[in-house]
């Protein structure tokens, strides 16, 4: 953008930007990053998944029944429509050890040979769809022949069905269904039941069963996390059963730890967690007056190292961690001569001793636990941390304890 408005000559005197030295310019760090897609997201539930599965009949009696197949396909693959729509012929191989490979050109990212594993049932479906367009065109090559062959103006089967068709014909199947239920009874909304949505399933449905976010991205085809993080969300199961690991880890002030075994909450426990449980900067409190007011009125100005009322676990490991370090280049900072303070406010600012010590005992503490268990605990705990560090539903924005002195300026150290 920045050399086409130079060389139309904006920059020049009189231009709308005037002035713009030649060293300005705009990197990908300048880019505001996207908002993360909002909670529940554009995956089909399975109860709905199930009702469209048993009326698929219906979609090949309405239209071609090439749009059955593309959509049988997209609900069991997750590719996206264009992608299943431009299948070729032979797009079905095998690999070393004789499993079904579906073979796909990712033209979204200009990535052509795609190789994504699949079931026996979806091997069934591309199987006999070779069939049926072999015979309709037994004169073409199989090399020039599409899976998907549109039924008009096609003589030789090179021209696939078009993604337009594919939606209009998807839409009327849709809206002619009797009403789709939720398991509560509820009706769910059909204009969310679209093509593109049966992506989101395949990779909620990856999530939901386990499947790390480093194979569901290479499943997916996405070039970063960031983007196959959007496609999925963490299912109330795992969340629950993440929050169960956190948990077991759970300490009080002194670095004790309280549970040892935690293999199931409570649902009221649960529901406590889900609404924040009066949440505090590095953990949880249950100081009266502090949790009458929703957790923004300690009497102890959010000591929590000093008080018996707070309650931590290993989530909050990474966030005890930077409050240590924020109060010990708070008192190295505070060390130093600050022009204009008296000494009493010197001294309420400074952390003592003791806070520090106490706040380096308790992240020892946890680390020391954490590095007790097998690398395959490990591995559990580091993953349900993730999960509820993510999906932390109350985020009350807690005043920090003290607030950062500014940067010393690098001259003045010099």
């Amino acid at each position: 953008m920045l050399s086409r408005i130079r060389a139309i000559g904006l920059t020049r005197p009189g231009g709308a930007a005037a002035g713009l030295p030649d060293d300005v310019t705009l990197t990908a760090s300048d880019i505001p990053a996207h908002p993360e897609e909002p909670e529940p997201g554009r995956d089909l539930p399975p109860e709905i998944m199930r009702q469209l599965c048993g009326r698929l009949d219906m979609l090949e009696q309405r239209a071609n029944p090439e749009f059955r197949i593309a959509a049988e396909l997209a609900m069991d693959t997750g590719r996206r429509p264009e992608e299943i729509c431009a299948l070729p012929w032979d797009c079905l191989e095998r690999d070393a050890d004789g499993a079904a490979v579906l073979v796909y050109d990712n033209r979204k990212s200009n990535r052509p040979g795609r190789r994504l594993p699949v079931g026996q049932a979806a091997a069934r479906l591309i199987a006999g769809q070779k069939t049926r367009v072999r015979a309709r065109y037994p004169r073409t090559p199989p090399g020039q022949l599409v899976l998907l062959p549109s039924p008009r103006s096609n003589p030789d089967g090179h021209r696939p069905v078009s993604v337009a068709g594919l939606g209009n014909a998807h839409r009327e199947w849709v809206d002619a269904m009797p009403p789709l239920l939720l398991a509560d009874g509820s009706e769910f909304d059909k204009a969310r039941v679209v093509p593109y949505a049966y992506r989101h399933s395949y990779a909620q449905r990856h999530a939901d069963a386990g499947v790390p976010i480093d194979v569901l991205r290479e499943l997916m085809d996405h070039a970063s996390f960031e983007v196959t993080k959007r496609y999925y969300r963490v299912g109330e199961a795992r969340r629950r059963e993440a929050v169960d690991k956190v948990t077991a880890m759970q300490f009080d002030r002194h670095g004790n730890r309280i549970w040892r075994d935690a293999p199931a909450l409570l649902d009221t426990q649960h529901a406590r967690y889900a609404i924040g449980e009066v949440a505090v900067p590095f953990g949880t409190c249950s100081e009266p007056s502090n949790v009458q007011a929703g957790g923004k009125s300690c009497p102890l100005r959010f000591r929590c190292a000093g008080c018996d009322h707070f309650r931590t676990n290993v989530s909050y490991l990474p966030d005890l961690t930077a409050y240590l370090d924020d109060l010990l280049r708070s008192r190295e900072r505070l060390a130093a001569a600050v022009d204009g303070a008296d000494e009493w406010a010197r001294a309420e600012a400074t952390p003592s001793d003791e806070e520090i010590t106490r706040v380096r005992r308790l992240i020892s503490r946890i680390s020391t636990d954490i590095a007790q268990l097998t690398p395959a605990d490990r591995a559990a705990i580091d993953e349900a941390v993730t999960a509820v560090r993510r999906h932390r539903t109350v985020t009350l924005g807690m005043p920090a304890v003290r607030a950062p002195l500014p940067a010393i300026r690098e001259e003045a150290t010099a």
